[in-house]
């Protein structure tokens, strides 16, 4: 190449490929089990959270726990359910709390937690968070003995 051809590639403009933004040449999909883990995490953050989902869950999970391989895969997610859209998602959490806490504190600060960290990490705006206390975890209790259970379950009032 000669020194003539140099100096005319140099005055060149680059070529340009592709058009706009990079953030914009595709598409992002950030699945339910995604948010749901990062909503779990975040709610056990919260003083006065004892434990998320139900008592049935919580015993398959001990169980699953103590299997070979069975691993704790499952445990983030567990008491979160997440319905996420394009740009939106939903989340309906159950916790059981520890007893003497107030329970409308809690909701809200496991409520604040939860948005913060959801829309940080994935740009998805919160539009709800469902939370149902489904249990109070009593100083006395063993982790996991939340209520009777099936087989003392007394007999039902109502007909």
């Amino acid at each position: 190449m000669t020194e003539s051809q140099l100096g005319a590639d140099a005055a060149r403009p680059p070529v340009k490929r592709g058009g706009g933004d990079p953030g914009t040449r595709g598409r992002t999909t950030i699945a339910d089990g995604v948010v749901e883990k990062i909503a779990g995490l975040a709610a056990r953050d919260v003083v006065g959270v004892h434990a998320m989902g139900s008592g049935f869950a919580r015993t398959l999970g001990a169980v699953r726990d103590r299997v070979p391989g069975g691993g704790r895969s499952a445990a983030p997610t567990r008491g979160v359910k997440a319905e996420v859209g394009e740009v939106q998602t939903a989340l309906d959490l159950e916790i059981v709390v520890d007893y003497g806490v107030a329970i409308a504190d809690v909701a809200r600060a496991v409520r604040e937690n939860v948005i913060a960290a959801v829309e940080r990490m994935t740009g998805l705006e919160v539009v709800e968070v469902n939370i149902a206390v489904s249990d109070v975890k009593l100083p006395d209790e063993a982790d996991g003995d939340y209520g009777p259970g099936p087989a003392e379950a007394a007999e039902p009032r109502l007909q």
